[in-house]
């Protein structure tokens, strides 16, 4: 079993910055794509960034020029470090990760961004 645990939400003013980070656990032989989700109240999770373990990223149209996805391997931990927010960028951000053909996904964290 993999164990997900996220940290870095919380309240921040619009304009301000966070990161977020999401460390894997458990069960790993060997981790493939790394991502992460938001779900704003009302609506779907949408994708926000993924980064494959060649490096590859790809990022949602929103969020592209503010956030930034990384990974660091030999910790098994991806962040997501995120600029200028922006009201509309408050959810739930869930980290998901792919270890060999199995996705889990994280608890969530908040991300508010007051305006």
């Amino acid at each position: 079993q993999v164990q997900l645990v996220e940290s870095g939400g919380g309240l921040v003013q619009a304009g301000g910055s966070l990161r977020l980070s999401c460390a894997a656990s458990g069960s790993i032989f060997r981790i493939n794509a790394m991502g992460w989700y938001r779900q704003a109240p009302g609506k779907q999770r949408e994708l926000v960034a993924t980064i494959a373990s060649g490096g590859s990223t790809n990022y949602a149209d929103s969020v592209k020029g503010r956030f930034t996805i990384s990974r660091d391997n030999a910790k098994n931990t991806v962040y997501l470090q995120m600029n200028s927010l922006k009201p509309e960028d408050t959810a739930v951000y869930y980290c998901n990760v792919w270890v060999g053909l199995v996705d889990y996904w994280g608890q969530g964290t908040q991300v508010t961004v007051a305006s």
